[in-house]
């Protein structure tokens, strides 16, 4: 068995719990599988897994090693697919990486589109918050909200979001609209679970930065949540603008504050660049792309 084949063997154990499960995944015998990582393992001198009653775990080792086989063999997948004129076809698989609470209200009806448009590809998605390695754990396609490290990577801008403080409507007719930070502490403030007992909230005007740290009435568990609460005049809350933009469009919330709110960050679908991509890549690129920059909670608004 050559080399390539052993690294098929030991790549299939990354989504697959055992060694048994690997090996049906290739349509092989167990003792196949369990040969091909045995003569990996005499071969590099090191362990790169550890066995147990509840299947196997990589070692540190072995996880450096399943990064490398997984970026190898992926880019065997696109030098074969281009020689064979696959490349302008859309079909294979994406492994992709999006933060959490953006993907819940922004991404998951994109994707679900992309998937309905493109119904030979499939879709592998890490839902996290860091940016990853993409080199190293084999990622095609990550989305980022926040500001870009220097890096080899491509970045294409779709947008910006922003810090909102908000109120519903008929809160702030009983209680007054508050024009300066300061005003914050005289209000009923709606708080979310890493808020602890207090908020802590950043303003900025004219370059000078200003943290406002108050008692909130209502400290709930999720931005949503939150959100629902101020919605129904429990009072004021801050977040981050995705989740806003239904409430905000149709008025059940007020925006306020707004010359005081932290500069926008910046959203980028980023890939790794490939002399000649694959269509699959290129496909969701350009389509996520497209539907960002035309999604309503993307768009920019003058301050």
């Amino acid at each position: 068995m050559n080399r390539y084949h052993e690294m098929l063997m030991f790549e299939a154990l990354s989504q697959r719990p055992s060694l048994a499960a690997a090996a049906r995944r290739l349509n092989v015998s167990g003792p196949t599988v369990v040969r091909a990582v045995a003569r990996l393992e005499e071969r590099l001198g090191a362990s790169l897994l550890q066995r147990s009653t509840q299947g196997v775990v990589l070692t540190k080792a072995g996880e450096e090693f399943m990064a490398d086989c997984t970026r190898i063999l992926r880019e065997i997948e696109v030098a074969e697919a281009s020689a064979k004129g696959l490349h302008m076809e859309a079909q294979g698989s994406l492994t992709i990486v999006l933060p959490s609470l953006f993907s819940n209200y922004v991404i998951t009806p994109l994707l679900a589109s992309y998937m309905d448009t493109y119904p030979d590809i499939k879709v592998f998605t890490q839902y996290q918050d860091r940016f990853p390695n993409m080199n190293e754990e084999g990622i095609d396609v990550a989305i980022q909200v926040g500001h870009l490290r220097n890096s080899s990577l491509i970045a294409r801008p779709v947008g910006y979001v922003r810090t909102i403080v908000c109120g519903s409507p008929a809160y702030l007719e009983a209680h007054g609209e508050p024009y300066v930070p300061e005003d914050v502490r005289g209000h009923k403030l709606v708080g979310t679970e890493s808020s602890r007992e207090g908020v802590q909230w950043d303003f900025q005007h004219q370059g000078e930065m200003n943290i406002i740290k108050a008692r909130s009435r209502l400290r709930c568990a999720t931005v949503q949540a939150a959100i629902n609460a101020a919605k129904h005049g429990a009072g004021l809350t801050r977040c981050i603008s995705y989740p806003l933009y239904g409430y905000l469009s149709t008025g059940q919330l007020q925006r306020i504050l707004q010359p005081f709110e932290l500069p926008a960050l910046p959203v980028h679908v980023v890939y790794r660049e490939r002399r000649k991509a694959s269509m699959r890549l290129r496909s969701f690129v350009d389509f996520m792309v497209e539907g960002l920059r035309e999604h309503p909670a993307m768009q920019p608004d003058a301050l």
